[in-house]
This record gives C-alpha cells, sequence and structure tokens, in this order.
C-alpha cells in the first residue's frame, strides 16, 4: 500500500491537517516587514562603512586601558614561636644548632635550658689575638741565644706581650669580680700541654718549663690559642739536692753573677714571656741576699715576676718593692690538694675573695685532673658575674 505524503505518519503528532506548526508560526511573526528589513539594511552599511574608515581594533565597543602591575609574592612571616629556618631548610633546627650557625655563644647556668640564658657573647671581630714575638726592638743577644731587654722608647715585654683584656658581658654593666689564673708545669708533657692550651680559657695564664725539647713550638701554638705566657725559674727548695728542680737551679748560696748567667739560660728559652714565676725556690724566696738581684734583672729587661704562691715563708714580692719590679703573689693554690672536691673548694674560694676584693689570683699545675676542673669551673664563670682575666694585669698594676 503506498502513503500519501501528508498520511498521518509524516506528520508531527498533533497537528491538524493543513495547520502550520508552531515553530513556523514563530518564525513567520519574527520575520521582518519590507519596511523593517530596510532600514536594517542601511543602519548594517553604515556600520560597515564606519569599521573601514576608523583605526579602532574593537570597532568601537566600549573599553578602558588599565596599566597592570606585576609585584613578586611576599615571603611567609613565620609565626610567632616558630622554629628558626636555615637558607633553603624546611626542617626546624635546634637552639644548639641556631647557635652555632649565629656564631652567638650562649651561656647557661648548669642543669638549664633555654630560654633560662644569662649570658650572650655576640661574635666581635674575632679572637683576641697577642703582639707577635719576639719583637726585634725588645730582643739582644745573649750567652743562651736570645733575651728580653727593654726597646730604646722603654717599652717592656711584660706590656706588649701580655694579653689584651677582653671585654666580657657583665652582668649589670661591672662585673662583681675579677679572677687571674697561672697554671704552670707546661711544655715537658705533650699530652697535658695540648689539653691545656685547648680546653682552657686564653684568659688563663700558661707558664713554660724551660727544658722541653720542643718548648718553643710549644709557646707558639699558646700564644697563638691568645694564651699569654711566663717562663719558670728552677730554684732551691729546703731539700735540695734530694728534691731537684732540674739543670740551671738558682741556689740560695751562689754568686749573684752565677744564678744571673742561669736566669739567661731560663729567658732564653720561652721567646714571649711577661715575666718569670718560681718553680719550688721555697728556700731561694725566703733568702732576700740571694734573691734581690735576680729580681733587678728581671725587671731590667722589662718582665715581671709572681711568686706562685706555694711557700709560706717566700719575701719576693716585699723584696719585688723594693727593688721597683712589678711583682704579684698568688693568693690560693688551687690544687694544694689533688682531688676534685679540694679542688672545687679552692676555685670556690678564689672566686670569693674576687668578690670581697674586686680581684683575687690563683695558681694551678698542669696535671690533667686541675685542668679538667678549671675548665669546669670557668665555664659559666660570667654568668655568675666573674671576669676571667690574665696574669699580667697584676703585675702591671703592681705598686
Amino acid at each position: 500500500m503506498t502513503l500519501a505524503s501528508d498520511n498521518i505518519l509524516t506528520r508531527p503528532l498533533g497537528l491538524r491537517d493543513g495547520a502550520p506548526s508552531r515553530a513556523a508560526r514563530r518564525r513567520a511573526a519574527l520575520r521582518p516587514g519590507p519596511i523593517l528589513a530596510g532600514a536594517a539594511g542601511a543602519a548594517v552599511l553604515a556600520l560597515a562603512g564606519y569599521l573601514g574608515l576608523s583605526d579602532d581594533p574593537l570597532g568601537g565597543e566600549p573599553h578602558v586601558l588599565v596599566p597592570i602591575e606585576i609585584r613578586q609574592p611576599a615571603p611567609d612571616r613565620p609565626e610567632a614561636g616558630a622554629p628558626a629556618r636555615g637558607a633553603g631548610e624546611g626542617a626546624s633546627r635546634s637552639a644548639g644548632e641556631v647557635e652555632r650557625a649565629s656564631g652567638v655563644a650562649v651561656t647557661r647556668p648548669d642543669g638549664t635550658a633555654a630560654p633560662d640564658s644569662v649570658v650572650i657573647r655576640v661574635p666581635g671581630a674575632g679572637p683576641v689575638q697577642l703582639a707577635p714575638a719576639p719583637d726585634p726592638r725588645l730582643v739582644e743577644r745573649g750567652r743562651y741565644g736570645t733575651l728580653p731587654r727593654i726597646g730604646p722608647d722603654g717599652s717592656r715585654a711584660l706590656d706588649v706581650y701580655a694579653r689584651p683584656e677582653a671585654p666580657g658581658l657583665e652582668r649589670g654593666g661591672a662585673p662583681a669580680g675579677r679572677v687571674a689564673l697561672l697554671v704552670a708545669g707546661l711544655g715537658i708533657g705533650q699530652a697535658a700541654t695540648q689539653d691545656a692550651v685547648q680546653k682552657l680559657p686564653p684568659a688563663v695564664t700558661l707558664a713554660f718549663a724551660p727544658y722541653g725539647a720542643d718548648v718553643l713550638r710549644a709557646v707558639a701554638r699558646a700564644r697563638e690559642a691568645g694564651h699569654e705566657v711566663m717562663v719558670q725559674a728552677p730554684m732551691e727548695p729546703f731539700d735540695y739536692p734530694d728534691n731537684d728542680p732540674g739543670p740551671q737551679t738558682l741556689l740560695a748560696g751562689a754568686r749573684a753573677a752565677d744564678n744571673i748567667d742561669r736566669l739567661g739560660f731560663v729567658l732564653g728559652r720561652v721567646p714571649g714571656a711577661v715575666g718569670v714565676v718560681n718553680f719550688m725556690g721555697a728556700r731561694f724566696t725566703g733568702e732576700p741576699a740571694a734573691l734581690d738581684p735576680v729580681l733587678r734583672e728581671i725587671g731590667a729587661r722589662g718582665l715581671g715576676f709572681l711568686d706562685d704562691g706555694s711557700s709560706p715563708r717566700s719575701v719576693a714580692r716585699e723584696a719585688a718593692r723594693k727593688a721597683k719590679v712589678p711583682a704579684a703573689r698568688a693568693e690560693i693554690v688551687v690544687d694544694a690538694v689533688p682531688r676534685p672536691d679540694a679542688i672545687d673548694r679552692e676555685l670556690a674560694r678564689l672566686e670569693d675573695a674576687a668578690r670581697r676584693t674586686g680581684f683575687a689570683l690563683g695558681s694551678a699545675s698542669a696535671l690533667p685532673l686541675s685542668i679538667d676542673r678549671v675548665a669546669r669551673w670557668s665555664r659559666d664563670l660570667e654568668a655568675r658575674g666573674i671576669l676571667l682575666v690574665p696574669v699580667s694585669r697584676a703585675l702591671r698594676t703592681a705598686p
């Protein structure tokens, strides 16, 4: 069977026969008439002519030019209390790592931690530097090599070779006291000498015996580390020769010229020394007749003399005052009893003396135990209000 073109199957659902569709009616309603079409055509031609004659690439579309400023993103600010971060680091660092990276040393009392710090030392231009030794102005040739002398301009080894007193951070703007400490007996045992140079604060003065095979190099290393140095002169004890200080010992019964000659050997062994300290010598330092010419020779060479405090019979300080030689005496021998508790007790006494009088001077030997206890004691000394200074301070201010 053939279907006609207007068959019901070919028409959209719901249309009557011969009726236009809804879409057709809408298109007819929107189709412009002849007059409207003519007006629209004229408008199009006018717009085309404008665009052809105008330089406006936007074809007359409303627009505005706005400058755009490109800014770098601001760095993130760390939150309060956030851990410090290093350059390129994402992980937090401990307080110790931050201190090491910044170069700032923080001193805390034993058993405490941040934020209980009481002393902060900000690094300055660098460690204290000692003057080079020997200074050509301050030396002369002698029988045993180079000997110290007073320079043509009056300069002395005691002043030129002294360690400058570094400013410390002191509680309340002023220290409660100052302590000077001498550690003697260096230059013979290599291990003890190295420990003293490395473990003790640079403000501790080191005294060298004249007998070490490598004493010149040991002295140079100590001075490079910032320690001022002294030389030990062997002097006669009461039980000599059973108790022998060593070759070139100064004797109470010897001629003055012989003792001065032996002193020359001692002085030539330690260049850059600020002065002389006795090694033993309980008998010699108690005999003014033997001691006086030696003290005058020491002063004439621009040096000072330190009595290590080991002999209660010593008259060295009084004899030096009469001879107008810079001299001082250690008030406390901190390791006279070589036990940890005894050394700690004597160091505490030294500290108390500094608080009472403003200054205290002590001495110790280069025993490993003594070096260890002094190093421990000195770690937070400034936190307790005590400033450690070189021994030359006592010699240079002596009356």
